[in-house]
């Protein structure tokens, strides 16, 4: 049997990693659950490595809630001190408060949008970008401003830009990569 090609970041020692990056990373998300729980990681992510985050991944659902929005919306000062000694999780305290602000904002926003999904996948039309090689775009430049004028944190453009890979808005997935469109199993 052939071992498959993958991207070159995917470290082939860590399960999880190869788990994430086979089944999820690229792949267009449209549950606003999921897209709160990647945004979530994701500002949790900054300063750190993506790998760190994905081996708390089970502990920051637990200590989430499951990223359960009105959960996540109504938590309280007793709470955020809760999350601030959970071992599990990166715990950052301004990460941690916002990552309780962003979800009021992101609920805020889809009600506004009808969904943060539909808010996500307007900037792109519905379409999927395919590119590689970059840390930011125009387009994360810009879904960034809009979070940061809506007041939402650890949304800078490089940030965004992991997300919008994250949840397959941009496929990223280097040329020689099974995962690349049109190369799956």
């Amino acid at each position: 049997m052939t071992e498959k090609i993958r991207c070159s970041w995917a470290n082939p020692k860590n399960p999880l990693y190869i788990r994430y990056h086979d089944e999820e990373w690229g792949i267009p998300v449209h549950d606003d659950r999921r897209l709160f729980e990647m945004l979530v990681l994701e500002g949790f992510q900054a300063g750190l490595s993506w790998e760190c985050i994905l081996n708390k991944r089970e502990a920051f659902r637990r200590a989430f809630d499951g990223f359960d929005l009105e959960k996540v919306c109504e938590y309280d000062a007793e709470k955020l001190e809760a999350l601030r000694q959970d071992p599990g999780i990166v715990r950052n305290r301004l990460k941690i408060r916002a990552a309780v602000k962003n979800a009021r904002i992101f609920r805020d926003m889809q009600r506004e949008w009808g969904s943060f999904d539909r808010y996500l996948w307007h900037w792109t039309e519905g379409k999927r970008i395919h590119e590689t090689g970059q840390v930011r775009s125009e387009l994360s430049d810009a879904v960034s401003e809009d979070l940061k004028r809506r007041g939402m944190k650890f949304v800078g453009s490089v940030i965004i830009y992991s997300y919008l890979q994250a949840v397959g808005v941009i496929d990223s997935h280097e040329e020689t990569c099974f995962c690349r469109q049109g190369k799956r199993a």
